[in-house]
């Protein structure tokens, strides 16, 4: 007896959508929107960056390019001057008392607006009026305000204060402290609106939470809201430590480098020493060894932060 066998099923298939073929319009598109902008980054930052390191190896001196190789000859003699070892140690100096200066009274600007009191509207204007000026302007203003002539040693002079004056920019010993005086007055402002953006950020429950186990108020902000304000912190630490690293029109304005080497700082240096002595391998040299400088600021910031979105 036969059987009748069922016809096969009739497959339908379906249409190739656009977004599955390799090179559909809508995964072109959007590397076309980008390219601009890749090509741009590598030919002005990443080209001249290489092309900067290349030259810190040659024996370019003088107006005529020179592209001898000699390697690292003009690091070891870079790093042999009195002028560069100056400028390492009032790097980190002034780093230091920076960050510090900016991160303190930026933290305590924010705990006060915080409180919601009367005229903190006006107070944070006022403190944040500072970072909308130029280091240029900056470094101009506060050079009238140490001037021995008419600036604080006439004020403390005429209160009857004679023992707080000083030499401010001509004395070697002050002046490098002058100068970060001058750069914490402009940039603590950045960290107080960091800072007061964190705090608005954290739930009040978290705090009314440890009051209620028996935590004071210093307490509760030291234990609850200062391990949130962390992050913030870090992040106040890679830009102000990222401004202070290359600092140069700050410098420029106020003391060109003086007196002596005691205000120097790397940047200053390289735009002399390429510029104005035309030493060009040499100048180089000093802008490789800023990039590694701030590269070893940054790069460990930014594993530590794309680890983090990873393990999210």
């Amino acid at each position: 007896m036969a059987t009748a066998t069922a016809p096969p099923a009739m497959v339908e298939r379906l249409p190739r959508s656009r977004s599955s073929r390799p090179w559909s319009w809508e995964r072109v598109t959007p590397i076309l929107m980008i390219a601009p902008s890749v090509v741009l980054v590598a030919i002005f930052v990443y080209y001249f960056i290489a092309r900067t390191a290349y030259t810190s190896l040659t024996r370019w001196r003088g107006v005529v390019p020179d592209y001898t190789f000699v390697g690292f000859r003009n690091y070891a003699r870079l790093f042999q001057t009195e002028k560069f070892q100056a400028d390492i140690v009032n790097t980190i100096h002034f780093t230091a008392f920076f960050l510090i200066g900016c991160l303190v009274l930026g933290l305590g600007a924010a705990v006060l607006l915080d409180q919601k009191l009367p005229g903190s509207i006006i107070f944070q204007n006022v403190f944040m009026f500072p970072l909308a000026l130029s280091f240029v302007v900056t470094g101009t203003v506060w050079r009238w305000i140490f001037n021995p002539n008419y600036g604080l040693n006439v004020l403390f002079q005429n209160a009857h204060l004679g023992f707080l004056k000083s030499g401010w920019l001509t004395d070697p010993h002050t002046a490098l402290n002058s100068l970060t005086i001058a750069a914490v007055w402009q940039m603590s402002g950045f960290c107080m609106a960091m800072f007061l953006a964190g705090l608005r950020g954290i739930p009040d429950e978290l705090r009314e939470a440890a009051r209620v186990d028996g935590a004071s108020e210093f307490q509760a902000f030291w234990r609850v809201v200062f391990p949130l304000l962390r992050p913030i912190t870090l992040s106040a630490v890679i830009i102000l430590g990222h401004i202070s690293l290359k600092i140069f029109d700050l410098v420029f304005v106020m003391t060109f480098g003086g007196p002596g080497y005691s205000t120097d700082m790397p940047g200053l240096n390289m735009f002399i020493t390429t510029f104005r002595q035309d030493l060009v391998a040499q100048g180089a040299a000093i802008a490789t060894v800023l990039l590694l400088m701030v590269a070893l600021l940054i790069v460990p910031y930014l594993i530590w932060n794309l680890r983090g979105e990873t393990e999210r």
